[in-house]
């Protein structure tokens, strides 16, 4: 660019910080505006899955029917406590009407074009930059203890190995234990995808804080946008907890809060908190190597270089921090259902953290139709930490004017109105 141009990103997760570090490539002057600390919502205590594999939205034909049952059980892997609130009501009503075949399919594409650049992207960036977030090439391990359940899911990946070329091996019964030696006998079997990796998540965030300041990328903490003042077709201004501050340039990565901003943006940003939960340990003397889920609990575990984590399970709870003990209970113990070893007592963190859901389960990333200088770039959800890359450098190519990477219509506020 022939002059420097400044940029406001509001928020300091993954999705803001690998916009910060596109658009600092591409000559922007950034200064990246976090109302906590960095990375103290949903990027920190996720499992780090970087997941190719995760091309389908949850939303898919049968998923009402077969998850109704469970939906108002404490115990249940995905629980919507009974309470008055429209906004979770229309979003239930909008993701029902997803559950069909060709709404999943048409989801899947633009899932699977998010997901596969930014496997390429993470891969040159950690080769880049020395980049020391524990990552590690070991695939992803779908365990099944009904057999009736690992049979029904052979569609699904086979789905993916046609239609996408994910690869995915199947492992029958005690050959699951051959491949994964930690978990208990009597297993149905599992699918393992070899080309997932995982992560770190808050190491990544370290690193990526290094290399954005590095390239003299400016990083605030504990400022709280209160207010974005827009003039005409664009935004001048924000009025914020240390002030006001002016740009040319702002993208809203705000995750599940980002509905607030909505109005002054004329659109709708249907996102809904969906809270997970984590907790980590020390590493197991016979730890697991390979990152898996227990399907029928969709609880999952993550063998980190120097600790244990479990996490997973979803909670429409609305605007709660609130840690649950019996949602870690559970988390606890489908592991020790699952692994031969019992966890760790003691615990290192205890977690939970809300994941920014659309309920067509593709992001927004896109220009405010009433704000034509701020991009809204939120709604990754359950594939957040794998998705960010190629989020990150879509709002850069938007803001610059440059042609994109992959197709942005999927991911278009336009499909809200």
């Amino acid at each position: 660019m022939s002059e420097p141009r400044a940029a406001i990103v509001i928020g300091g997760g993954l999705v803001g910080l690998w916009s910060t570090w596109y658009l600092l490539r591409e000559g922007w002057n950034v200064t990246v505006l976090e109302r906590q600390a960095i990375g103290s919502g949903a990027s920190h205590g996720n499992c780090g899955y970087v997941c190719p594999s995760h091309v389908m939205p949850l939303s898919g034909p049968g998923v009402i029917r077969n998850t109704l049952p469970s939906l108002l059980k404490p115990s249940g892997a995905l629980s919507i406590p009974l309470r008055f609130d429209p906004a979770l009501w229309n979003w239930l009503f909008r993701f029902s009407r997803q559950c069909n075949a060709p709404r999943m399919a048409q989801a899947a594409i633009g899932r699977h074009a998010l997901l596969s650049s930014s496997m390429s992207l993470y891969r040159d960036f950690v080769k880049a930059e020395a980049i020391e977030c524990q990552w590690q090439d070991e695939g992803l391990l779908l365990v099944f203890r009904s057999s009736a359940h690992f049979d029904h899911y052979a569609a699904t990946a086979n789905r993916l190995r046609d239609e996408f070329g994910v690869r995915v091996t199947p492992y029958e019964r005690e050959a699951v234990r051959d491949l994964e030696p930690t978990l208990r006998a009597g297993m149905a079997g599992g699918w393992h995808y070899p080309d997932d990796a995982h992560l770190r998540p808050d190491l990544l965030l370290g690193e990526l804080r290094r290399v954005v300041e590095q390239r003299g990328g400016v990083i605030r903490e504990h400022v709280d946008v209160q207010s974005i003042r827009r003039e005409g077709s664009r935004v001048v201004g924000l009025e914020t907890s240390a002030g006001s501050l002016a740009a040319d340039l702002f993208v809203l990565a705000t995750g599940a809060q980002t509905p607030r901003f909505a109005k002054s943006l004329g659109c709708r940003i249907p996102i809904q908190p969906g809270k997970g939960f984590s907790f980590t340990t020390a590493r197991l003397a016979n730890q697991p190597k390979i990152p898996m889920i227990f399907e029928e609990q969709h609880v999952a575990v993550t063998p980190l270089a120097d600790a244990f984590r479990v996490g997973s399970t979803m909670q429409f709870t609305g605007y709660d921090r609130s840690l649950d003990r019996k949602r870690l209970g559970l988390l606890r113990r489908s592991a020790e259902q699952h692994l031969s070893e019992p966890l760790p007592t003691e615990v290192q963190e205890n977690w939970s953290g809300w994941r920014p859901m659309v309920y067509d389960g593709l992001p927004c990333i896109d220009r405010a139709p009433a704000a034509s200088n701020l991009i809204v770039a939120a709604g990754n959800g359950m594939i957040g930490l794998a998705s960010s890359p190629a989020t990150g450098k879509l709002v850069a190519e938007i803001a610059s004017h440059h042609t994109p990477h992959l197709d942005p219509i999927p991911y278009s506020l336009a499909r809200f109105r």
